[in-house]
């Protein structure tokens, strides 16, 4: 296993341990992440549909609005001078709002109407009918705009978002577990070796021991042929019982 497949850190079982607790907060992570993936994912597929029915929708407000434009100047003349010279401020605003997704912020725009109209008296003359219906048409096209732009904003957030989750998820699940398991079989490998060694010190150390104690008692068998009194470890005394010792007196 090469060095750059894993993390690098000295094979204990404590090393172990911390490794299996990455592995654990790692897997939660990326299921977290993954669920969070799919929620993105199902709202903005939604959104997408959205965009496209409103889309579809705009083709035909938009042509209604120029057609009653288109009747109003056949009624009563050009008016756009008129309008551009007598306007002040918008009547329609917009407010903002923000939708949770996720953890995701997306904006919502929203129209609303401030103040009253301006040219509500507009067209007593002739083409009344038609000024009315003209901003009627227009008024809903500028609704479904806002409302074509919020979603598009929001499509477009999503879009991000979706993308660094997808990476996120593919680094975790494809990256970060993968090592952290090459890791963990490193260390479990690398301690099977130490006990390996450790028990095969220990069976040399009691082959050393056997063969010192045999050695030893052969001496001491020479030394009995030769009339040498020697005795064992376990023949001699033991200076620390008490059994036999003679009061001393002062």
């Amino acid at each position: 296993m090469a060095a750059k497949d894993r993390l690098p850190i000295f094979p204990s079982r404590g090393a172990q341990t911390l490794m299996k607790s990455r592995l654990a907060g790692a897997t939660k992570g990326h299921g977290l992440l993954k669920k969070k993936a799919d929620a993105l994912q199902m709202r903005f597929r939604l959104i997408l549909g959205k965009i496209i029915e409103t889309k579809t929708l705009m083709g035909q407000v938009m042509k209604e609005a120029a057609f009653s434009l288109a009747e109003v100047k056949f009624t009563t003349g050009d008016i756009n001078q008129i309008v551009l010279q007598n306007v002040t401020k918008a009547q329609i605003k917009i407010r903002t709002k923000k939708d949770n997704v996720a953890g995701v912020t997306l904006p919502i725009f929203e129209p609303y109407q401030d103040g009253v109209d301006t040219y509500e008296l507009a067209g007593l003359a002739r083409g009344g009918q038609q000024l009315a219906k003209l901003k009627k048409n227009y008024q809903s096209a500028v609704r479904l705009l806002v409302e074509l732009a919020s979603l598009q904003t929001s499509f477009v957030t999503l879009d991000d978002v979706i993308k660094v989750t997808n990476r996120r998820v593919n680094a975790i699940e494809h990256v970060i577990i993968p090592r952290i398991n090459r890791t963990i079989e490193y260390i479990i490998s690398e301690l099977d070796e130490l006990e390996r060694e450790e028990f095969y010190r220990l069976k040399k150390i009691q082959d050393k021991k056997r063969e010192a104690r045999k050695c030893a008692d052969r001496k001491r068998e020479e030394m009995r042929r030769q009339g040498y009194n020697v005795t064992t470890s376990e023949e001699a005394h033991n200076i620390l019982e008490n059994d036999g010792d003679e009061d001393l007196l002062f």
